[in-house]
């Protein structure tokens, strides 16, 4: 396998893809967001992801085959992004390159992402790529590391 990573725009078919991988149990440990039942996912993505033009949504693939998405929205004035990715594709390099093609695509900053503090993979990966640790944050019980991307990185 070549693990040649692309993105490309959301079809409606990923979806069923996305939802599955969002209810693996080791994803939802590691990233502590709780998974959505079918029907309350399906509305989330069809009107706030896909049906909000200021949004920016990719797939990601590897050698063709649908890997994840990745996201940038808007929240109270700041942008912000996230990504997931299918068990099968962390741990070899695939979530660094496509975040990459996706920052370059991505123009805004400052830019933020907030990852839970035990998702060590997933804050190394941001750091990688120039975001800087800015603060702590608490959903609920889970505190979160709020990252951010400047817009002249230091």
């Amino acid at each position: 396998m070549s693990d040649q990573v692309s993105l490309r725009d959301v079809e409606p078919d990923d979806l069923e893809e996305f939802f599955a991988q969002e209810h693996d149990p080791e994803a939802v440990q590691r990233s502590r967001f709780p998974p959505r039942e079918r029907e309350a996912f399906m509305t989330h993505w069809a009107t706030k992801v896909l049906g909000d033009p200021t949004n920016f949504v990719q797939a990601i693939t590897v050698d063709g085959e649908l890997a994840g998405n990745a996201v940038a929205w808007w929240d109270e004035g700041r942008r912000f992004i996230g990504y997931w990715l299918g068990r099968q594709y962390w741990g070899r390099g695939i979530g660094t390159q496509a975040l990459a093609l996706f920052l370059e695509r991505e123009q805004a900053r400052p830019l933020h992402a907030d990852p839970y503090v035990g998702n060590t993979g997933s804050v190394r990966l941001l750091e990688k790529l120039g975001f800087r640790r800015a603060e702590t944050v608490r959903y609920g019980e889970n505190e979160h590391i709020m990252l951010v991307l400047d817009e002249n990185p230091a």
